[in-house]
């Protein structure tokens, strides 16, 4: 019981170009209880940062369009928010693209299920904060 409740509290932003991708995990993760907020590039999602909202998790794909991809971002958004948990999702990375990765980030190949990436953030989340 103490698990749901958590997760209910918990807040993901999703960063994902792909509409039809970030509407079902938006929906999956709010079907799980997890607070939710989409954005479709790295500068709408600093600016919803920027507009107060204020996730436990970085859901991102690491291939965005515009000036900044989904490493950068993670950085930037731990810069806003230390202690942000950042989960990284990519087709095309394979670990040796020499992409620069957050501290304690997690990596999750496309295609992925809903369902999985719902229990791995619930358990993410359900974690105790480092001290």
């Amino acid at each position: 019981m103490t698990q749901a409740r958590h997760c209910c509290r918990a807040k993901v932003l999703v960063v994902e170009d792909e509409v039809l991708i970030s509407e079902m995990i938006g929906e999956a993760l709010a079907d799980s209880g997890f607070q939710v907020r989409i954005a479709a590039d790295a500068s709408e999602a600093l600016q919803r940062l920027a507009e107060g909202f204020a996730p436990d998790v970085l859901f991102t794909d690491i291939g965005l369009p515009g000036d900044m991809d989904g490493s950068l971002l993670a950085f930037a958004a731990r810069k806003l928010r230390p202690n942000i948990l950042v989960v990284y999702a990519s087709a095309a990375w394979d670990g040796a693209n020499n992409i620069r990765t957050v501290p304690g980030s997690v990596f999750v190949p496309k295609p992925y299920s809903p369902r999985n990436i719902c229990s791995l953030l619930t358990r993410l989340t359900s974690r105790p904060a480092a001290a």
